[in-house]
């Protein structure tokens, strides 16, 4: 007699404030619980979906909120797959990103791809792949004031809109410049198309290992955005005669940085895994999700 195999749960994470990420979460929670996989979700957010009795809540503070899930589905734009991130991170559960906002770099499937998304669930025709963070420490005199982490990027800016912030940068240690500006961003090659992209940095392939450097609204000959050996470190100090600025990790999480303070940032070392439904080539990816001119393309060459 042979052993029953364990049950399958996912986790499911939607934004309930959009009503299109409802009516998603309702259909693939029941594609699911009818191929026998059993779902949970937060009890903060089940009061905003509808939900079969079997759909298992769980506190929102729960530590153990992931134990045993073997994929997080997160239905939203680029802040809700953001939020997952952070789940998958804590977890090392791998995450399938389903968007419904607007770009959604971070997103495997489109709202139209929902009965292919539960069917690549069942049948595990999913491969994971996982994607470089930052980690990052915040000085001031020598005492930590303040450690966190990003996928994305992590952005130094200026609070107050009349004042620039003023900055030095350096790389491994050396500094390389200082300027006035609005903010600084070190990213991740998966970052790269996200805040960095719009502050005029470069794309930068998930495949190419690499942090990325981009000055923001900066007076200086010398601004442009650097790229460096994924084992740099990134430092931004806080002129000691400027005024204080703010931290933003991923948009999401947020510290004040004082006059003086000193930002360092690293590859993290713990990175997020993402759960990949198709093989199509970052170049497809980029091309799609920026709608770039591409019909004159007479193919490779022969």
């Amino acid at each position: 007699m042979t052993a029953s195999a364990a049950p399958r749960t996912v986790f499911l994470l939607a934004h309930t404030g959009r009503p299109a990420a409802v009516r998603s979460a309702e259909l693939v929670v029941l594609g699911l619980l009818r191929s026998g996989i059993g779902v949970r979700v937060l009890e903060a957010e089940a009061a905003d979906l509808p939900l079969p009795p079997s759909v298992e809540k769980i506190p929102d503070d729960c530590p153990e909120a992931l134990d045993g899930c073997e994929l997080i589905i997160v239905l939203g734009g680029d802040g809700t797959l953001l939020r997952g991130a952070e789940f998958s991170r804590a977890s090392g559960v791998p995450m399938l990103g389903v968007n419904l906002g607007r770009v959604g770099f971070l997103a495997e499937a489109e709202r139209d791809d929902l009965d292919k998304v539960v069917d690549r669930v069942v049948t595990k025709a999913y491969e994971v792949e996982e994607r470089m963070t930052l980690d990052v420490a915040v000085h001031q005199n020598g005492d930590a004031l303040h450690r966190d982490w990003a996928l994305n990027e992590a952005a130094v800016q200026k609070v107050s809109p009349e004042r620039m912030l003023e900055v030095v940068l350096a790389i491994d240690g050396r500094p390389v410049t200082g300027f006035g500006c609005d903010g600084v961003i070190c990213a991740t090659p998966t970052g790269s198309t996200a805040y960095a992209f719009s502050a005029g940095g470069p794309v930068i392939w998930p495949e190419v290992e690499a942090l990325l450097m981009v000055p923001i609204g900066a007076h200086a000959l010398f601004a442009k955005p650097l790229v460096t050996t994924p084992d740099s470190v990134l430092t931004v100090e806080v002129e000691p005669h400027t005024p204080h600025g703010v931290l933003w990790c991923d948009g999401r999480r947020t510290v004040e940085l004082p006059a003086g303070a000193r930002v360092e940032v690293r590859r993290g070392a713990v990175p997020v895994r993402l759960a990949r439904l198709h093989h199509a080539s970052f170049t497809d990816r980029l091309v799609a999700k920026f709608a770039l001119p591409v019909s004159g393309w007479r193919g490779a060459p022969r």
